[in-house]
């Protein structure tokens, strides 16, 4: 085993980076970081049919959002370029041809009729599928027949049979497999491209990978990757497959699952804030061994490790980082939690879509009432609603509010005391709250209640002299006098 700790995230380019893969990431970034070792991120595309073209960049910027950094990649480069497999075809067939010529690997030329007939046999006869073998030991001349016909071979890797495939698994303890369970396996596809479980070896062989850290849902791909590595008599890296993660309802998560929102980019899109991610991501699978729930990325860096990575399912709990964030948007410099409110306003038709330094502060002020209760940005647009609409409607609750005794007296004297005010900033506003309290002699809930409720339309809300004041005086004053003359 090599001394120094190389680990890798080895993506498919098939879409956004999904929320198990950015938990992958991060295991794998955290173990790298604690130990002093380097982080590879590598692009496994040789899936032609499934790669989607500005994946590879969508998912590097999804981790660098996340604050993950890698040491070598498509990049930036690194010492066992290139970083795409793809690129890497050359390297490929060297190898391939290594197991051919030792026979543990052959061409096949079934065709793909008589695989998926011999699967429905298979399966009719309540058998598990696999390949049943038919052209494992052919002869020179049936391969030059079947090249003649002008059939295209797939290249099988020559499992051997009767044997166990025993895994030290760094989180799930001994796991055992039997050969005669795995059948053998394509290893080349017809076009010559290999497959992921040939070239995943190869790539974390060559570029000395230590540990392959990932989802429990790739453990079946393990025992074919351990035989990979036999057949050229390499040494196997540690490998630890973290738990699978489960939705709320104890289930597998799938991609159609609407009950989460399941790509890094979705959480950006609405605001969440990537420290928050982090943190719930980490506590996915992993404990840090006490009851402290909110650690920053140098925390974790510093903390984390392998031995308290769980095999117990993780339940991804939408609520808890509803909550997580929110500890994370409190603290958040009001500038930067600003300039993450603002889009969503402007796409909801609230903002202008270039704001002038008054319109800034103005939006500044109204994210920073509502920042100790925003679980993310994209909640700024309902929570201010009663700033960007000139009338408002009163509940039940609001008319009892302004039907109730005195509260008209309370409005008609507050409306004079406003009208009065020059500058309508929050300490006027308070003053003549005040007044109006010194002229009726009406205080706390007789006082307040009405006020808020004439001007918001509601009966809570943020700091109601602030909130006026974002109003503006032309907007309270017309909603005072609405409330009085509707009285």
């Amino acid at each position: 085993m090599n001394k120094e700790v190389r680990v890798r995230f080895a993506p498919s380019p098939t879409g956004h980076l999904h929320i198990g893969g950015a938990r992958s990431a991060l295991f794998n970034y955290l173990f790298a970081k604690s130990q002093g070792g380097k982080f590879i991120v590598r692009i496994e595309d040789t899936d032609q049919a499934r790669n989607v073209s500005d994946a590879t960049e969508k998912l590097m910027n999804s981790l660098k959002w996340l604050g993950i950094e890698w040491d070598e990649s498509v990049d930036i480069g690194g010492p066992y370029a290139p970083y795409q497999s793809m690129e890497r075809l050359s390297i490929y067939e060297k190898y391939l041809q290594e197991l051919l010529d030792s026979g543990k690997a052959y061409y096949d030329y079934m065709t793909e009729e008589e695989l998926q007939k011999e699967r429905e046999e298979q399966l009719a006869r309540g058998e598990a599928p696999k390949y049943s073998g038919r052209d494992r030991d052919l002869t020179e001349e049936q391969r030059q027949a079947y090249e003649a016909q002008g059939l295209k071979p797939v290249v099988r890797f020559r499992v051997p049979e009767g044997e166990q495939i025993v895994i030290e698994d760094a989180v799930r303890g001994k796991v055992t497999f039997e050969t005669d369970d795995i059948g053998d396996f394509v290893i080349a596809r017809r076009d010559g491209i290999p497959t992921y479980n040939f070239a995943v070896v190869v790539d974390d062989h060559l570029m000395k990978i230590s540990h392959v850290i990932r989802g429990e849902e790739h453990l079946s791909n393990t025992p074919r990757q351990a035989l990979v590595y036999e057949a050229f008599g390499w040494e196997k890296p540690v490998f630890a497959h973290a738990s699978l993660i489960l939705n709320e309802d104890r289930q597998k998560m799938s991609k159609r699952d609407e009950s989460i929102i399941q790509f890094v980019e979705q959480y950006k899109e609405l605001g969440y804030l990537p420290e928050a991610i982090v943190n719930f991501l980490a506590l996915l699978g992993w404990s840090p061994g006490g009851e402290e729930e909110i650690f920053s990325l140098k925390e974790l860096e510093e903390q984390f490790s392998l031995e308290r990575v769980s095999k117990a399912p993780a339940i991804f709990d939408t609520d808890k980082l509803a909550w997580m964030n929110n500890q994370y948007v409190k603290q958040a410099d009001l500038d930067r939690l600003t300039k993450l409110a603002i889009p969503h306003l402007q796409k909801a038709g609230k903002l202008p879509e270039e704001l002038d330094d008054e319109q800034y502060e103005w939006t500044k002020k109204l994210v920073g009432i509502y920042q100790e209760q925003m679980h993310y940005a994209a909640e700024i647009v309902e929570l201010t609603s009663l700033f960007f609409k000139r009338e408002i409607t009163y509940n039940e609750e609001a008319k009892e509010v302004l039907q109730a005794e005195g509260a008209k007296e309370v409005l008609t004297q507050f409306m004079e005391e406003m009208q009065a005010v020059n500058e309508f900033t929050p300490a006027e506003i308070k003053s003549a709250t005040k007044r109006t309290q010194k002229a009726t002699g009406q205080k706390g809930k007789n006082l307040f209640m009405p006020i808020r409720v004439a001007t918001t339309g509601e009966t809570r809300g943020p700091e109601l002299p602030v909130a006026i004041s974002l109003l503006g005086k032309e907007v309270a004053m017309a909603r005072l006098e609405k409330a009085v003359q509707e009285q």
